[in-house]
């Protein structure tokens, strides 16, 4: 049976024009193997300066648009995003062996998807979204908590809490995503798919 693409690459690379095709794939192989959040992701970001940042944060949607995690917009990766849009992202399968580069462009999703999203959270995530000033320093861990309690007790039905204005998604348009998996003695197999300029993917086999 033959073990390779057209490319010479693994099957697993498959023949597909469209990297978001080959994305899903890949993730729902992910969410049957690894064992925690297959949806983590380092995201980087930097300042206007160009001082760098990564975190961990979730996806939580994409679709041919992008891909889309929610975060406090006042925090330092939201201050980060205002002033530069450019991002990656980087998922990485150790169950699989491989992992997906993502670089592009943020945008906030529109009103309507951040709300639809926060109302789908667990009530102490959302009363937690309203406490917590991500990012910034805490006199103690019971100021946290203090404020924990003061909106649990505002919004105190658990069917009525509204999204905070400084909190929603964002979603990044990608100009690049390229597909990794490991090979032997380090000499691993990437694929990388670019968006030209007619909006048309191409793709490229890049050295390990």
């Amino acid at each position: 049976m033959n073990q390779k693409n057209s490319l010479g690459l693994n099957k697993c690379f498959l023949d597909l024009d469209n990297p978001f095709e080959l994305f899903e794939i890949w993730f729902e192989e992910a969410k049957k193997k690894e064992i925690n959040d297959p949806n983590a992701l380092a995201l980087g970001t930097s300042t206007k300066d160009g001082i760098p940042s990564v975190r961990m944060v979730l996806l939580k949607g994409y679709d041919q648009n992008g891909f889309i995690f929610y975060t406090n917009l006042n925090s330092q990766k939201g201050y980060e995003l205002k002033e530069n849009p450019n991002a990656t992202m980087c998922f990485h399968w150790k169950s699989l062996l491989r992992q997906i580069r993502i670089v592009g462009t943020l945008r906030q999703v529109d009103d309507k998807i951040a709300d639809e999203y926060y109302n789908s959270r667990a009530y102490e995530s959302r009363i937690g979204a309203w406490a917590s000033k991500q990012s910034t320093i805490l006199k103690s861990r019971d100021e946290l908590l203090d404020t924990l309690s003061y909106f649990k007790k505002k919004y105190n039905d658990k069917d009525k809490v509204p999204r905070p204005n400084f909190w929603s998604g964002w979603n990044l348009k990608p100009s690049s995503i390229e597909f990794w998996l490991d090979g032997d003695n380090r000499i691993h197999e990437r694929l990388k798919y670019t968006l030209d300029e007619k909006n048309n993917w191409n793709k490229s086999l890049l050295s390990p």
